[in-house]
């Protein structure tokens, strides 16, 4: 029961709806007596050679009324009951989506995307089913239950009431042991049902390079190992499941035998009359369905237990970033200082930036270049307070970003990463997603100055195309320049293009970043690249190594110092040459 005791706080909530299924579930379970108590007296009058056309007529026409009502009875506590099993499941799923956009980047690294969504599928139901079936299991088979055992032993013989009701102890055992039996089973299925969803999606996802690779065979097999596993955990559960019904009919026969029995000896005493005995046979068959139920009941308990568990687990993980009490709620504007003495990933040992100290004014531009994995985008991360800085701070308009709302801080934000995620819409609404309000004229501009308007003007329904799921019906270039026009779109007060030039030619990027110096006055701009042309005319350049500063300054000044810089720009420059057919013309 303790299932029931942890959702005891939407029980409170939802009392009105609880309170008139359940005054519901009880006159139907009354209703339900009656007509066996008919069966019984129309039988001793058919002993006793008293029953007249119009005694027939009148049992018969109760009857029938007795029908209609618990035909409508039954109606009303359904729609109460599920109706608010069905509100609980909507109110969970709203609650576990809210939370995962409220968690942090750590969560989802550690998380694998199909356990996630078997929380929110197969969980939520079985959960769902306990607020719905489990009730109505639990208060019918109490209320049916009990009203059939107190008429059968005050109205007819509670001797024979007590011998009936001896096998009833066994069957509480074996219900509770085969109960727990399906908790332990049940949570392991779930788990096998999150792996299988998780490989589904990881490759649905990764289709193209699964076919690419010829790897396709490969996880046809992966994938028959986990439906395999899934099966088999799913077969343990219903093993346990498909005792429920044989042993419970089996004590409710004996019951009836005993019922019989004893009844027949009675009956031959004069204790008890046929009708009696009739009529308590038939409350005896009542008392079937209590039975069935309980069993169900301990079944739709454990499954929910097990599922209510997972769910309440990842609601009770805190995010790690977190607005404080004194928080400004107002969207940053001004100068940009960041100085971090150091700064170590959770779960991490060494730092992946050290001893970074730089300050840019409004409206300028700034430009992180470096090797793979010199800490380029976790400079960009720590910027939008994805993770905190302990170890120094990061300061906008002179206030640092822990004193800002996340909310509003995150609407200073353009931000452009490396992988470029489009939804499965329209390209029209992939670049308003910032902006759901957007003009049509407003998104054009946006996509002009992203250059990809003309582009999208090539495509058959033009801004009204439908993407694939992650934008795969696109090139990773337009995928690119869709992204930026996203982020463009929200004019905002920091831009961060994240490597987000790396799938377009020499001379689309050129064109781009025009564009964005000549539409951002005023506006701060932040581009990390490997390809140093993206960075030639920002306002100030770092070089990052091993997460640290290796060199900085201006592009002439950097071209002076003759570093890693100057070394990697020839050598850049000299490659597109030599793609040019340039090399070659000038040494002729």
């Amino acid at each position: 029961m303790s299932i029931f005791r942890d959702l005891w706080w939407y029980f409170k909530r939802e009392r009105l709806h609880y309170g008139l299924g359940i005054l519901t579930l009880f006159a139907v379970a009354l209703l339900e007596l009656f007509p066996p108590y008919a069966v019984g007296a129309i039988v001793d009058a058919i002993k006793q050679q008293s029953l007249t056309p119009g005694e027939l007529g009148k049992w018969l026409f109760l009857l029938g009324l007795t029908a209609v009502v618990l035909y409508i009875l039954r109606y009303i506590w359904r729609i109460l009951l599920f109706g608010a099993g069905f509100r609980l499941e909507r109110l969970l799923r709203q609650q576990l989506y809210n939370h995962y956009t409220l968690l942090s980047p750590r969560f989802f690294h550690q998380r694998r995307t199909g356990d996630l969504m078997a929380h929110a599928t197969n969980d939520i139901e079985a959960i769902e089913l306990t607020a719905g079936d489990g009730v109505l299991t639990l208060v019918d088979s109490l209320f049916m239950g009990g009203a059939v055992v107190f008429t059968m032993a005050f109205f007819i013989d509670w001797q024979l009431t007590l011998v009936s009701l001896l096998p009833m102890p066994l069957m509480a055992w074996a219900t509770g042991h085969y109960g727990n039996l399906i908790h332990r089973r049940f949570h392991k299925a779930q788990e096998a049902f999150s792996a299988l969803n998780d490989k589904v999606q990881e490759n649905i996802s990764g289709i193209r390079v699964i076919k690419a690779f010829g790897q396709e065979e490969a996880e046809k097999r992966e994938f028959e190992k986990l439906t395999s596993d899934v099966m088999q955990k799913n077969i343990a559960v219903a093993k346990v499941d498909a005792l429920f019904d044989p042993t419970i009919s089996l004590i409710v026969g004996f019951s009836f035998f005993l019922a019989v029995s004893f009844g027949s000896y009675l009956v031959i005493q004069d204790r008890i009359t046929i009708g009696e005995l009739t009529q308590f046979t038939i409350y005896l068959g009542h008392l079937i369905w209590p039975m069935l139920a309980f069993g169900m009941l301990i079944n739709i308990m454990e499954r929910g237990r097990a599922s209510y568990d997972r769910v309440r687990e990842l609601l009770s993980i805190r995010p790690d970033i977190t607005d404080r009490e004194d928080a400004l709620d107002q969207v940053p504007t001004g100068d940009i200082s960041v100085q971090i003495a150091a700064f170590t990933y959770p779960g991490k040992e060494e730092p992946s930036l050290r001893d970074i100290s730089v300050d840019l004014k409004r409206g300028q531009t700034l430009g992180i270049v470096g090797k793979t994995g010199s800490g380029k985008t976790t400079f960009c991360r720590l910027l939008l307070r994805e993770f905190d800085v302990e170890e120094g701070a990061i300061l906008i308009g002179g206030i640092p970003i822990t004193r800002y709302r996340l909310g509003c801080l995150r609407k200073a934000f353009g931000y452009v990463p490396q992988d470029h995620f489009l939804f499965s819409a329209t390209i029209a609404e992939n670049i308003a997603f910032g902006r759901p309000d957007a003009t049509r004229e407003e998104i054009e501009k946006a996509a002009r100055l992203a250059c990809i308007h003309e582009d999208i003007l090539q495509f058959p329904k033009g801004y009204d195309t439908v993407v694939g799921e992650r934008g795969v019906t696109l090139s990773g270039g337009q995928k690119q320049r869709i992204s930026i026009a996203r982020a463009l779109l929200i004019d905002p007060e920091i831009l961060i293009l994240d490597d987000s030039l790396s799938a377009v030619d020499a001379k689309t990027e050129t064109a781009i970043l025009q564009a964005l110096r000549a539409n951002r006055a005023n506006r701060t701009t932040i581009i990390t690249a490997h390809r140093l042309s993206a960075v030639e005319k920002a306002d100030h350049i770092l070089v990052l190594e091993n997460g640290r500063i290796r060199e900085q300054g201006t592009h002439d000044q950097l071209m002076a110092q003759g570093g890693w810089y100057a070394d990697m720009y020839r050598r850049q420059q000299l490659e597109s040459l030599v793609a040019q057919g340039g090399v070659a013309r000038g040494d002729a």
